[in-house]
């Protein structure tokens, strides 16, 4: 029997309980974090995935995913990719220290 294509998305809770969701910035740290991810991802060369997907893919994760996008594996912050200047690259520096923030803080939590 064939089953339709189900979009995932709909099944993924990106929010945590409360009052962690909020703690850890809530939806101004939602929207920065997948802002400067789509940015950070698509360079003013191109990419073969549009902007506009990008953001969509990291707005459904979780505060603690999204913060992952920019970590490296031992909980640093990632170098800013050069072709980020101006405003961009000021928000980058704003989500980087926000997401070294937010993943301390879950593990503190236990919210891996």
């Amino acid at each position: 029997m064939a089953h339709g294509r189900v979009n995932a998305a709909k099944f993924i809770n990106r929010q945590l309980p409360e009052p962690y969701e909020t703690e850890l910035g809530g939806q101004p740290a939602h929207h920065l974090l997948a802002t400067v991810y789509a940015d950070w991802v698509c360079p003013p060369s191109g990419h073969r995935i549009g902007w506009t997907d990008c953001h969509a893919a990291a707005d459904a994760l979780s505060l603690p995913r999204k913060a992952d996008l920019f970590l490296q594996p031992d909980g640093t912050a990632s170098p800013i990719p050069e072709h980020l200047t101006g405003d961009q690259r000021q928000r980058a520096t704003q989500a980087c220290t926000l997401a070294v923030r937010i993943r301390r803080e879950a593990h503190r939590r236990g919210l891996d």
